[in-house]
């Protein structure tokens, strides 16, 4: 009996669950009574098999987790030329890479930081890897001052994104509150015009790629850093370079280990 009674309950937990979604017409299909005795059912059978719960809660958690994955592939395909190619972004890596690796970052996130280590290793590893930068300042006024700062030294940029990526690294790992101030000297520090950085700074190259970026990040639905997008794939914080790996190796051979 218990093999059919467990079923049972759990559909009539989701029902219950589902009641408040229910149009008025289609409640009217129970009683009040009958709802009454649903409702003693459901109550009886949780409290003797309160385990049931955690059931329904991992069904529950897979099932949105398989909506907000068909949720990010449609919103990656659908943005997929300016989350890749876009020409306001910076590439390091390999630019010809058979998997990119798309990261969304704020200059003064901490967690940030500790993944600049990530995206190094993943890079010395793997000769196939593309890497894209997109700033998303989200954390106040010196992080949006420091973003126009890097769009200002990706417009002075001629090396491909190597000098860029000096910069990058320069603004990770100096200490304290990231601003204008700062980010303009390390724009001296690797040798590149800081005053024409500043006046870079209001131009609206920088304007356009900062809207690019936070245009994107909604529409995927991204709201903090570090955000990473991997072929169909939105990882979100920093998972570390092991996590990070097996989104890159399933994009690229369908498995965690290729």
């Amino acid at each position: 009996m218990a093999f059919h009674i467990r079923p049972l309950a759990i559909a009539l937990f989701a029902l219950a669950a589902a009641v408040p979604a229910v149009d008025f017409a289609r409640a009217q299909l129970f009683s009040p009574e009958q709802r009454g005795e649903i409702e003693k059912v459901i109550r009886d059978y949780l409290l003797r098999n309160p385990e049931l719960l955690q059931e329904v809660i991992q069904e529950m958690e897979k099932r949105q987790a398989q909506a907000d994955a068909e949720k990010h592939r449609l919103a990656i395909k659908t943005h997929s030329a300016a989350i890749f190619n876009s020409t306001r972004q910076v590439v390091i890596g390999n630019p010809q890479g058979d998997v990119t690796l798309v990261e969304f970052f704020d200059y003064n996130c901490g967690f940030c930081r500790r993944a600049l280590a990530d995206k190094i290793d993943l890079m010395k590893a793997d000769s196939k890897l593309k890497v894209v930068l997109k700033e998303f300042p989200v954390l106040g006024e010196g992080s949006t001052q420091a973003a126009q700062v890097a769009v200002a030294v990706r417009m002075q940029d001629k090396t491909g994104g190597k000098k860029y990526f000096e910069f990058h690294q320069k603004m990770f790992t100096t200490r304290g509150q990231i601003d204008k101030a700062r980010a303009l000297a390390v724009v001296r520090e690797i040798g590149f015009d800081a005053a024409r950085a500043e006046r870079d700074m209001a131009s609206d190259e920088v304007r356009l790629t900062l809207e690019e970026g936070f245009r994107l990040a909604e529409a995927l639905g991204i709201n903090g850093t570090p955000s990473y997008v991997v072929g169909t794939q939105i990882v979100i914080g920093a998972v570390g370079v092991d996590k990070l790996r097996e989104a890159i190796n399933t994009t690229r051979c369908g498995k965690a280990v290729c």
